[in-house]
C-alpha cells in the first residue's frame, strides 16, 4: 500500500506550515503529499485559506520526490481549460509530480461568500463528468476533441502536455454516480471517511463501470482519505491521541475522537488494532491511504503513525 500526507489548509495554514509539512512528509517516505481545494472554511470566523493550484506551484520547486495532489478541486470553482493548464504547467514545475483530483463540490457557503453558483447535484454531476471527458483529452490522454453541453474543446490537445503520468482522480462520498465516473474516465477513485460498510458496494460500483467501459482489471486504482491515530505501544498512541485533539480545530476530545474514528473502522489505537483495521482496507482493494491530519505537524507523532502503518 502506498502512503501519503492529506492536509486541509482552510482550517489555518499558511504557505510555510504547508511548505514544512510537505517536505517532513518527503522526508518520511511518502509517496504523496495532499491538499484540499477550498476558498473558505464559514465554521470559522477568519480562515485563512489559501489557494490551492498556487500553493502547489510553490511546493513543486520547493520538494524534490514527492508527488503533488489536489484532492479534490471541485468543479464548480474552474472551467476545465484552466484546471487543464494549471495542472500541466504544476506538472512541468515538478518534473511529472502531479496528481489531480475532482468532484462536484459540496461547500454551499463558500460558494454563497464568494458569489459563486452553485448549481444542483445533477448540473454538478454533468459538469463533472463533461469536465472528466475535456481534461482526458486536453492532457493528452484521449485522441480527438470533445463538445458538450457545458464545456468545448476545439483543440486536440492544449500544450504544454503533462511530462508525467498527471493521474485524474475521482473523490467524493457519493454513492452511485461518483463511483461512476472514476470507473468510467478516472486513473483512481478516491473515497472519503468511510466504513467498511459504505466503502465495498462504492468499490464494487467502481469495477462494475470500469468493466463495462472495457477498462483493464484494477483499473481504477482505489485509495481513501481518512485520519488515523496510532503508535507502537499504547503509551505512545495515547500520547499522540492526546496531541492530535490539543490541535483540533473542532474542540474535539481524545475520547471523541477516538469513539469516532474506530466505529468506522479506520486506524486508530495502538499498532495491533491500528494495523488490522489497515489489513482489512486492503483486502477490499484499496491501494493508498492518505491519511488526513489536520496537526500538529509534529515529527514524532507522524513518524509513529507512518511507521504503523507502513510496517
Amino acid at each position: 500500500m502506498e502512503f501519503g500526507l492529506m492536509t486541509e489548509p482552510q482550517v489555518g495554514l499558511t504557505y510555510a506550515d504547508l511548505l514544512a509539512a510537505a517536505r517532513l512528509a518527503e522526508d518520511l517516505g511518502l509517496e504523496v503529499f495532499g491538499r484540499a481545494d477550498h476558498l473558505t472554511f464559514p465554521r470559522f470566523s477568519a480562515p485563512h485559506a489559501t489557494e490551492a493550484f498556487t500553493t502547489l506551484a510553490g511546493l513543486a520547486r520547493e520538494t524534490r520526490r514527492i508527488r503533488l495532489m489536489v484532492l479534490v478541486s471541485p468543479i464548480t470553482f474552474r472551467h476545465p481549460a484552466i484546471l487543464a493548464k494549471a495542472a500541466a504547467t504544476i506538472d512541468e514545475m515538478s518534473g511529472g509530480r502531479f496528481v489531480l483530483g475532482l468532484g462536484t463540490g459540496w461547500m454551499e457557503e463558500e460558494h454563497t461568500a464568494f458569489g459563486l453558483p452553485f448549481p444542483p447535484w445533477p448540473e454538478r454531476y454533468a459538469r463533472l463528468e463533461e469536465a472528466l471527458q475535456y481534461l482526458r483529452v486536453a492532457l493528452g490522454k484521449t485522441p480527438g476533441t470533445f463538445a458538450g453541453t457545458y464545456y468545448r474543446l476545439s483543440a486536440e490537445a492544449v500544450r504544454p502536455l503533462p511530462c508525467g503520468p498527471l493521474p485524474l482522480v475521482v473523490g467524493g462520498t457519493g454513492a452511485r454516480r461518483t463511483p461512476r465516473l472514476a470507473g468510467l474516465y478516472a486513473d483512481e477513485y478516491n473515497a472519503t471517511f468511510l466504513s467498511a460498510e459504505d466503502l465495498l458496494p462504492r468499490i464494487a460500483a467502481v469495477r462494475r463501470a470500469a468493466a463495462e467501459a472495457g477498462r483493464p482489471p484494477g483499473e481504477p486504482a482505489v485509495s481513501i482519505m481518512a485520519p488515523a491515530i496510532t503508535g507502537p505501544d499504547a503509551a505512545s498512541y495515547q500520547r499522540n491521541l492526546a496531541a492530535v485533539a490539543a490541535a483540533d480545530p473542532f474542540g474535539r476530545s481524545p475520547e471523541q475522537i477516538e469513539s469516532r474514528w474506530r466505529e468506522r473502522g479506520l486506524p486508530v489505537g495502538a499498532a495491533p488494532e491500528a494495523r488490522r483495521a489497515l489489513e482489512a482496507l486492503a483486502a477490499m482493494g484499496v491501494g493508498r491511504f492518505y491519511l488526513q491530519h489536520l496537526g500538529p505537524f509534529d515529527p514524532e507523532v507522524l513518524a509513529d503513525t507512518f511507521g504503523v502503518l507502513r510496517g
